[in-house]
């Protein structure tokens, strides 16, 4: 038996990566929603690994 949930399921994020000069950033949105509802609005998605070295 499935439960069926109102605000439907949580699908993607968004990721942005950026090269240049043999250097790369990247950075993510911090809203976290269910539906139109936004649950958390400063998550932590992107997080430095390695020391900065990955």
């Amino acid at each position: 038996m499935s439960e069926h949930n109102p605000f439907g399921t949580m699908h993607a994020t968004t990721i942005i990566t950026v090269r240049k000069d043999g250097k790369v950033v990247m950075a993510g949105d911090g809203q976290v929603s269910l539906g139109q509802t936004v649950m958390k609005g400063n998550a932590r998605k992107v997080r430095r690994i390695g020391k900065g070295n990955v």
